[in-house]
């Protein structure tokens, strides 16, 4: 399951269009855990960094994810 869909099921109002990882509009800052990234946008040194990560196609791979929503 996607992180959007998770937010989106527990009644979560986030931003998205596209579903996919390549517009940008689902966007959210990481303030703990590692993310999976499987976004077409970040750059790898973005995704190393785990600061942000697209919700729409991105999961958890840690057992806990803190975003700022």
């Amino acid at each position: 399951m996607s992180t959007l869909d998770a937010l989106l099921e527990s009644g979560v109002d986030v931003d998205y269009s596209c579903r996919q990882g390549i517009c940008g509009a689902c966007e959210v800052r990481v303030l703990e855990g590692v993310p999976d990234h499987r976004d077409e946008i970040l750059t790898d040194a973005e995704r190393a960094s785990h600061k942000t990560m697209m919700v729409c196609c991105s999961r958890a791979c840690s057992p806990a994810l803190v975003l700022d929503l």
